[in-house]
């Protein structure tokens, strides 16, 4: 198995997923980026320019809301990188509807996504990590209660196992997709992120690279003493005070 550490980054062809995928390579770490198969042209461009940057890049698409997808992934990575010590897992989506126009699909489709997969992406990683026996990180992004509840347990009992589990919650990032929600509110982006920023204590809204950061000290050594989140989340959000 190869020293340098290997990162697995779920929807990572575009938005947060992308810089995370880009500033884990910048710091010496071997890279899979994941996404669905329609966005391949967007993680080939990924690929590329972590290969130009001297690491180690491998593409898997697939839905990481369908287990067999989430083991393959894993063992597919293990296979081509040697290993894996982080787990992104940062796929997710969302749209603008009222509680009363949100159908059953649409629920089931949400929660699918952005909480049974990071279910799904913890415990496979979590179990090649166990294998390993090594000082690992395994994180990090979700949906609201659900992936705060799957932190909080995955942190307690993976933790004799050296593994961290940290959940971020990014408040208004300028990404395509919540450029596509100024949409279905019916404004423009740029009317969107202007109200959003009013609502910050900085003034302004946040930059995919901003939350790569914060995961760039999540996946060091030096966040090793941080682990599960009790009782609140860690927010990237400028300081905006949620209703």
């Amino acid at each position: 198995m190869s020293n340098t550490r290997v990162a697995i980054v779920t929807g990572a062809a575009q938005g947060i997923g992308r810089a995370i995928a880009i500033r884990l390579a910048d710091d010496g770490l071997d890279v899979a980026v994941n996404d669905l198969e329609a966005q391949r042209a967007s993680l080939e461009e990924v690929q590329a320019i972590i290969s130009a940057k001297g690491r180690r890049a491998f593409i898997f698409t697939g839905d990481v809301s369908d287990e067999p997808t989430v083991k393959s992934l894993v063992d597919s990575v293990v296979k081509a990188l040697g290993g894996v010590d982080v787990m992104v897992a940062n796929a997710g989506i969302c749209f603008a509807k009222s509680v009363l126009d949100t159908t059953v699909e649409d629920w089931d489709r949400i929660f699918r996504i952005n909480a049974r997969s990071v279910f799904l992406s913890y415990k496979y990683a979590a179990l090649q990590m166990i294998k390993q026996a090594a000082p690992v990180l395994g994180a990090y992004s979700g949906t609201k209660a659900a992936v705060r509840s799957i932190t909080q347990a995955a942190a307690l009992e993976w933790g004799a196992h050296g593994i961290t589990v940290n959940c971020y919650a990014p408040g208004a990032t300028d990404t395509p997709m919540t450029r596509a929600l100024g949409e279905q509110f019916g404004t423009t982006s740029e009317v969107l992120f202007a109200e959003e920023s009013k609502k910050t204590a900085c003034g302004y809204i946040g930059k995919p690279s901003d939350m790569a950061a914060f995961v760039s000290y999540l996946a060091s050594e030096e966040s090793h003493f941080m682990t599960g989140v009790i009782g609140q989340w860690v927010t990237i959000n400028g300081g905006r005070q949620f209703e």
